[in-house]
């Protein structure tokens, strides 16, 4: 799997991006978010239980993620027209205010080091990649377990300081001398 300090891989993905078929979909990639912060988060599958409370979750962040000049791009190993049915069935993603790609091929999650060796999915997976394409944070939970938006907000921020963080320090606290 890759770690903080590696490199962020390239990656060319089909993502839906509405719900209207005409303009639903469109080609994200690494290059389109140089010079600001990515939070790239996988999930399992479309159409099952945890993941649409994290998804909505982020999706309920993304003013703060913009904030803080940090584009949020979700993931599976769903096609895009699965996310657009989705998206179009699911009331909390209807108005999602960022891409779902699709890493049908799972080349993506291979080179990630995140593909699930049992069920042959993206693990639940989060990671924080910084405007110059380095992998800065990485977390993988369990399939059974839902992450927490608002801590990937939280490092986030701590890692924008650019300085040392306590445990639990939060932005607008004071951080550790060097």
């Amino acid at each position: 799997m890759i770690t903080v300090g590696d490199k962020y891989p390239n990656f060319n993905l089909k993502a839906t991006v509405s719900n209207d078929i005409d303009n639903a979909f469109e080609r994200v990639e690494l290059e389109n978010y140089r010079g600001q912060w990515l939070v790239m988060f996988f999930w399992p599958k479309d159409f099952t239980f945890v993941c649409p409370t994290e998804i909505s979750e982020f999706g309920s962040l993304n003013s703060e993620f913009q904030k803080r000049n940090t584009q949020l791009l979700g993931a599976s190993i769903d096609s895009e027209f699965v996310h657009l049915a989705w998206r179009q069935q699911k009331t909390e993603l209807n108005e999602l205010p960022f891409p779902m790609a699709s890493d049908i091929k799972r080349e993506l999650s291979h080179e990630l080091g995140i593909l699930d060796k049992k069920e042959g999915v993206s693990q639940r997976a989060t990671f924080i990649v910084d405007p110059n394409g380095m992998t800065r944070f990485v977390m993988v939970t369990d399939m059974n377990v839902g992450r927490n938006p608002n801590e990937v907000l939280r490092v986030l921020d701590a890692l924008q300081t650019n300085e040392l963080c306590p445990c639990n320090w939060k932005k607008g606290e004071e951080t550790l001398n060097k």
